[in-house]
């Protein structure tokens, strides 16, 4: 029997750029492979216990047969753990391999979940406190006063770089707290100041980093995230940036992530936040990477017929013996219309239709190889005053 790999959307993200990266990627392996392949959004399936045994209905229709692999790609800010995690899992009991995993996916839906997560591993970590109860927000005025001012104020189920906020002091603590939704927590942080503006973003697969990039705000904002106006360039990252980037990673049981790591003066870092649904549009641009094929292929090499017990050679990633052809890189611009074409026609449980097609060009058009990554002596701070001048 041959094997099934799902791809696993929200509607309200599915024509982003890396949902679209990733689904022309995967319809193209899957192809190539003979693999089954369906692309499912969250609200078609219906979870089951029935006769004391776990089911599973696809559009109101059970299925007989499970994916092997499933590939998850869900809006963490709105993520429920009531509901979709439920559903995936749901899936992990049916015996699906997911990538990412429901617990690591939870492990970073909530920033403080992540720091507790990493606590005690010796990860790096700005001093942090957060609170129970959502109207708390003001009793952490004075509890959070040892970490002095300017103090960091993020909403924990915050997302690029929205509801993140510095304030000055207590007045403005005060000011903040009569603004902001208390219908989820905030954590209070310890102020990095000269990484202020700027930080690197890191990108995990596999256990593998595959690129780094260097953002800057360019409105004097400390937020750095390209959907808030910043740039970002490709940026060499030193051994220990790389080793602390795979460290968060696995302690967090992540297959794909993004990392952000604060840039100290000394030039070394301090683990910002850690990202289960890692955007890449910015990232395949700065480092002329498909990040989107690159998670497709590891998701596939987890197949049982693709297993050889070995990691998996990423695309542009060498291993001591051999060095795989690097996928082409497609151009990274926004999406104008939906790729997803919906099939609900099907009526047979075993049937496998394609639910997810591709309009356009093919992802399989040759592109530039990944460049390396060096591994230069250097200062990370005097790299960012010569690429983006903001000395």
């Amino acid at each position: 029997m041959c094997s099934q790999l799902w791809f696993l959307t929200d509607r309200r993200i599915c024509d982003d750029y890396p949902q679209v990266q990733i689904l022309r990627a995967l319809q193209q392996r899957c192809s190539e492979r003979d693999v089954r392949f369906r692309a499912v959004f969250m609200d078609q399936i219906a979870v089951t216990v029935i006769g004391g045994h776990l089911g599973l209905q696809l559009n109101q229709k059970a299925l007989t047969t499970f994916p092997d692999v499933v590939l998850v790609r869900v809006s963490t800010p709105s993520l429920q753990s009531d509901s979709d995690i439920t559903v995936l899992r749901h899936l992990e009991k049916l015996g699906c391999r997911l990538v990412n995993r429901s617990q690591s996916i939870l492990n970073c839906i909530n920033k403080f979940w992540t720091f507790q997560e990493l606590a005690g591993h010796g990860v790096p970590m700005p001093d942090t406190f957060s609170y129970g109860g959502h109207e708390d927000f003001s009793k952490m005025i004075d509890e959070a006063e040892p970490l002095g001012y300017p103090v960091v104020v993020k909403s924990t189920r915050g997302h690029q770089g929205k509801a993140v906020f510095l304030a000055r002091d207590k007045h403005h603590l005060s000011d903040i707290c009569h603004l902001i939704r208390h219908d989820v927590p905030y954590l209070f942080q310890k102020y990095v100041k000269e990484s202020h503006g700027k930080d690197i973003r890191v990108v995990v697969v596999g256990g593998q980093v595959i690129g780094s990039m260097l953002r800057c705000s360019t409105d004097g904002r400390m937020q750095s995230n390209c959907s808030l106006g910043g740039v970002g360039v490709m940026c060499p990252l030193t051994e220990q940036g790389k080793q602390l980037a795979i460290q968060v990673s696995n302690i967090l049981g992540m297959d794909f992530c993004g990392i952000d790591l604060l840039i100290m003066d000394d030039g070394s870092f301090v683990v910002c936040e850690a990202n289960a649904n890692v955007g890449f549009l910015a990232f395949d641009q700065a480092c002329n990477l498909d990040v989107g094929a690159i998670i497709a292929d590891y998701a596939v090499s987890l197949l049982p017929n693709m297993q050889t017990g070995k990691m998996a050679i990423l695309p542009g990633l060498s291993s001591p013996r051999e060095k795989s052809e690097p996928d082409g890189c497609a151009a990274a611009r926004g999406v104008a219309e939906s790729i997803y074409t919906i099939n609900n026609g099907s009526t047979s449980s075993e049937s496998e239709p394609e639910l997810g097609e591709v309009r356009g060009p093919s992802a399989s058009t040759p592109g530039p190889p990944p460049p390396t990554l060096p591994e230069p002596s250097y200062n990370i701070n005097n790299r960012i005053a010569s690429e983006l001048k903001l000395k």
